[in-house]
């Protein structure tokens, strides 16, 4: 059946050269009204509006609150030759737009899926309360200073999955270790820019990847230390303490873990409301301001595609009480 085709009217935002936020016409406010500012963050392979459930929720959203969808040179096809440091570079330059735009209101990013890191590498390398940015020698091209980062006022992590554990799920074990062994000769011999062979990652979305993007999402052992490896369910105390306890600053940002109760994604074994708790403590222990409907949302798959009407008005729900308390 061919995808029927959807419009949204809205006002598209360059918020740096080439890069766009596209923001969605409200029914229930007038552009005068809206205050604050939702800046929404998808997943591999995904662009502007790209994620089921994040239309009706920028439709939902209260009166002085706003979606904004981000296009990041990663999106849609780009992310094997990203790297997180270029989308928070490139996320640091929206945030700075919109403050601009509206100094008076409040900043939320929500990450789906990989926007999942980009929330969390947002969060765990900002060590200043600088706001602006009129200083800053290097918001593109190049990874973000910490400097160059301003604040934001809540972070929503929505199915925050391990990419190392879905690889090792969903491809056979014979092709991901060839794979994770070729991406180390690569970087072995500096060419860790250089795209890997379609074999190595075929039946991975299928797009060019490098070897140092491959090896960031794949984080062989013994120590898993890509640079997307924040989500995996035997990560240790010590790793979950340097990030998760640091990713709300004292209970400056707020912090929300909403984690899909059927998310395809996630081995069988995994014990998500087990994770989760883990991660929700290590927000507390760090002295964080973790949300109060923070958890599993029950009977969502990754992106909600397809799920029954009240599992997304469940999440929508909860986004919407975390922005009322930010």
């Amino acid at each position: 059946m061919a995808f029927p085709g959807t419009s949204l009217p809205g006002v598209l935002h360059t918020y740096t050269k080439y890069l766009v936020a596209f923001e969605p016409t409200k029914s229930n406010a007038s552009p005068k009204k809206i205050q604050n500012t939702l800046i929404f963050i998808g997943g591999l392979m995904d662009g502007l509006f790209t994620v089921p459930y994040a239309t009706p929720l920028a439709e939902a959203m209260p009166p002085s609150w706003s979606v904004v969808s981000v296009l990041l040179s990663s999106s849609y096809r780009q992310w094997g030759i990203a790297s997180l440091d270029s989308d928070v570079s490139e996320l640091a330059s929206c945030v700075s737009y919109f403050r601009k735009l509206r100094p008076n209101g409040k900043i939320v990013l929500m990450g789906h899926s990989t926007g999942c890191q980009d929330v969390m590498h947002y969060l765990v390398s900002l060590e200043s309360e600088d706001t602006s940015l009129e200083d800053s020698k290097n918001l593109t091209g190049g990874s973000c200073s910490v400097l160059a980062r301003p604040k934001i006022d809540g972070g929503i992590m929505q199915a925050s999955v391990s990419d190392r554990e879905a690889l090792i799920m969903l491809l056979p074990s014979r092709q991901y270790e060839a794979s994770v062994k070729i991406a180390q000769v690569y970087i072995s011999q500096n060419r860790g820019e250089d795209i890997l062979p379609s074999w190595a990652t075929a039946g991975f979305l299928n797009v060019p990847v490098s070897a140092r993007r491959w090896l960031s999402l794949a984080s062989p052992g013994p120590d898993h230390a890509g640079e997307d490896d924040f989500f995996s369910s035997d990560l240790p105390d010590s790793r979950i303490k340097e990030t998760f306890g640091k990713m709300s600053h004292g209970g400056d940002v707020r912090i929300s873990i909403l984690m899909s109760g059927e998310d395809q994604f996630v081995p069988k074994e995994v014990d998500k409301k087990t994770m989760v708790s883990k991660w929700e403590a290590a927000v507390k222990a760090g002295e964080g301001l973790l949300d109060e409907d923070s958890g599993i949302v029950e009977g969502a798959n990754h992106n909600l595609d397809g799920v029954p009407e009240h599992v997304t008005e469940d999440l929508v729900r909860r986004v919407i009480g975390f922005v009322e308390r930010v």
